[in-house]
């Protein structure tokens, strides 16, 4: 097991400055690529890694039903790069749950930073009504032309069509990761859909780990990572970051991830 890394807390004053920050590549261009940068980045994980890693953390106890997955990997651009599934085939699973997945992606790679992991599950408070970022959920929508395309029997290999494309898409529930390699860069993000919010979050923050992309830089947790937040009393999240709770063994589990399955190098 992965010795955890070095930490670096922030106030909630120094992360809503930061979230103020532009999103990198959300201008269009007539390409699929969008451009900006190039379609693929180093040290992601190939299709194949990505459908292992998954179906490893989906194995395990999650607190959720137990059911099958999803997970998309986007690049810094938001360019995705790989889709993969658990189960036999395509729609084993929910099949809602690809592109939700994906969004989750996009998400935590546009809301994170070289200095700041922010998971889909810390935004969910602040995105209520009367939240800091409420509306934030609205914004930057997928493209329904690189969600929908393609043929569907293609959905989750490496011929999956979102692949090489910008999907876009905001989604403010647990189940999106950033990526940072060994040395601290933040090279892109991970989505996980298919069961409880809470499960997903679960599955994705293992699967991370096995990917070895977790060097947190640091995040509004209480372990000053981007774990999943359970404070939310009366409606209320006493932090700001907080999530709702799905089921006590998930809760559990979530909160137990920092010592279970560290970040770190």
């Amino acid at each position: 097991m992965r010795a955890k890394a070095a930490r670096n807390p922030w106030a909630l004053a120094a992360v809503g400055s930061a979230l103020l920050v532009g999103i990198a590549g959300c201008s269009d261009d007539d390409d699929d690529s969008g451009g900006l940068n190039p379609p693929a980045t180093a040290g992601l994980p190939t299709q194949t890694q990505l459908a292992e890693a998954l179906a490893a953390a989906q194995s395990s106890a999650n607190g959720g039903f137990g059911l099958e997955m999803w997970a998309t990997v986007v690049d810094r651009s938001g360019i995705v790069v790989a889709v993969a599934f658990t189960g036999v085939q395509e729609d084993d699973q929910w099949p809602g749950s690809r592109v939700i997945s994906a969004q989750k992606a996009n998400t935590a790679n546009a809301f994170s930073l070289d200095s700041l992991a922010l998971s889909t599950a810390n935004l969910f408070s602040a995105t209520q009504p009367g939240g800091s970022l409420f509306g934030l959920q609205e914004s930057n929508p997928v493209d329904p032309s690189v969600a929908y395309g393609g043929n569907v029997a293609d959905y989750g290999t490496t011929s999956d069509f979102m692949v090489g494309k910008r999907i876009g898409g905001i989604n403010v529930f647990g189940g999106g990761l950033p990526l940072y390699t060994a040395d601290g860069n933040l090279v892109g993000a991970v989505g996980v859909s298919g069961d409880s919010s809470c499960a997903d979050h679960n599955i994705a923050w293992k699967l991370r780990d096995a990917l070895a992309l977790d060097n947190i830089p640091g995040g509004v947790s209480a372990t000053a990572d981007d774990n999943i937040v359970y404070d939310i009393t009366a409606g209320t999240s006493a932090s700001g970051w907080g999530h709702p709770e799905c089921s006590p063994d998930a809760t559990s589990i979530g909160n137990a991830l920092p010592t279970t399955n560290p970040i770190g190098p």
